[in-house]
């Protein structure tokens, strides 16, 4: 953040340290619970396999279904979020699918796996863009692709921690007669509903409702982040036309392949370590910890990279997703298993570090209604790459027995988003061009992004990202 100048800036200033302070690490909280409850079957995957009959693809495509149902109420859940507020819905989510997490120690067939994962992703529906939405209310422009790196933190550090804790309670087979997944379930779940009741209690829906705010502090807020005038289009017009964005439709697309290739690694690296000739769970899981470790670092490193060049989001998208392609083939051609995680948690650097920059890119052109419906919508179609990637990466593993074929998919699907990056860049300077985004941190001006770059392609088919 840059240092206050004047008086409203020194009132800002003060107010967007509070909101990091008492605003953040409660969404982190939520989306730390999230990423462990969604991800968490990927160390139960070889005892489903013995004691439900779950076998990699099966496993794949139950995993995937998740992200279906996540998808398809993407939208509505977020429009309802803008309409009853933030602490009621997100809290409601919490405690559902938590109690659904529990619910997931009743697995005794595929059948029963494929219906507690579609229920899981209708549960959890609407959270991450809901979170999204709350940035755009709560942040200015300056400060989202922070606040967005912090949410994201949370969901590498949950994978750090999460499977080592994971792997631990998987030892508690036998005990009161349950298996060790089944206890994993249960005691992953039950702090996810007492974080729901949580929310609902202390979750401000915004700045004006946030106690521990003074007026001109909440005003600040608000009026850097949404800025003073309000939309007078009908909603339904509104949602279409942000939804209708070339712009938009394409980083929902290059999105959808980062996406396949995040919860592809996520859900098969504990079976990559395992084909690694380690057998015990526990060290499993803190060799799996170390991909999350490479996504840390990214999300540490990328919006600092980011802040000292305002303005260059889009190339550094294209940076970050060719490094992971390099990753990636460099992993696929390394025979030996320490240097391979070394690789794979570089892969998750570029991968995951990404992501932050989508979500600026599209938070400073959508606002109000807008927003809660173009982030949803994005990652409505984002996440749908979540269901393409375990499904994908099993597939990969039964055709050629080996958990690692899926880093071919990974390669494919990302370079395919590398080639979306050019247009990205031509698509955002012409709708820039048509519509300046306005930086409510300099008394409302005009301020075009990236208002002078301009995408090239080389006669010999190089793609330059470079601005010009």
């Amino acid at each position: 953040m840059t240092s206050p100048t004047t008086a409203s800036d020194a009132v800002h200033a003060r107010a967007t340290r509070k909101a990091f302070v008492r605003l953040v690490p409660l969404l982190m909280a939520a989306y730390f619970m999230a990423f462990v409850d969604r991800t968490n079957v990927g160390l139960a995957k070889s005892s489903l396999e013995v004691d439900a009959g779950i076998d990699a693809a099966a496993y794949g495509l139950g995993a995937g279904l998740f992200f279906l149902t996540y998808a398809a109420f993407e939208v509505p859940s977020n429009l309802i979020l803008h309409r009853i507020g933030a602490k009621v819905w997100i809290g409601r989510i919490a405690v559902t699918w938590g109690l659904i997490t529990m619910a997931m120690m009743f697995i005794s067939s595929p059948a029963i796996f494929y219906v507690l994962r579609l229920l899981l992703g209708a549960a959890e529906a609407g959270l991450y863009p809901g979170i999204m939405y709350l940035i755009t209310t709560w942040f200015a422009q300056k400060d989202r692709a922070k606040a967005v790196s912090f949410i994201l933190l949370a969901g590498s550090i949950a994978f750090i921690v999460a499977n080592p804790i994971g792997g631990a309670l998987m030892k508690m087979d036998g005990v009161g007669g349950l298996h060790g997944w089944q206890w994993l379930f249960v005691l992953e779940g039950i702090p996810t509903v007492l974080l729901g009741i949580l929310i609902f209690l202390v979750l401000p829906n915004s700045p004006s409702r946030a106690r521990w705010l003074s007026d001109d502090e909440a005003s600040e807020l608000t009026r850097r982040a949404v800025g003073e005038e309000a939309h007078v289009e009908r909603p339904g017009a509104i949602v279409r036309s942000a939804m209708s964005k070339p712009f938009l439709l394409t980083i929902a697309a290059i999105y959808f392949m980062n996406q396949i290739a995040t919860y592809g690694v996520i859900f098969f690296v504990p079976s990559i370590v395992e084909a690694m000739d380690v057998t015990d769970s526990v060290m499993i899981g803190l060799i799996s910890a170390v991909v999350g470790i490479g996504a840390v670092i990214g999300l540490l490193v990328v919006p600092r990279v980011l802040a000292r060049n305002p303005g260059t989001e889009v190339r550094l998208i294209g940076y970050a997703t060719a490094g992971a392609i390099v990753m990636a083939l460099a992993f696929v051609v390394v025979d030996n298993g320490v240097a391979q995680m070394i690789i794979l948690s570089a892969t998750m650097l570029f991968i995951v570090g990404v992501q932050p920059l989508y979500w600026s890119t599209l938070m400073a052109r959508l606002g109000g209604v807008a927003a809660a419906a173009g982030l949803a919508f994005v990652n409505t179609i984002g996440l749908t790459g979540g269901f393409v990637g375990p499904y994908a990466f099993g597939l990969a593993e039964n055709a050629t027995g080996s958990p690692s074929a899926g880093l071919w998919v990974l390669i494919a699907a990302t370079t395919l988003g590398l080639l979306c990056v050019p247009l990205l860049k031509v698509l955002l300077a012409t709708h820039d061009a048509k519509h300046p985004v306005v930086d409510p941190d300099e008394d409302f001006a005009p301020v075009t992004v990236e208002e002078t770059a301009e995408t090239s392609v080389s006669t010999d088919g190089a793609i330059d990202f470079s601005d010009q």
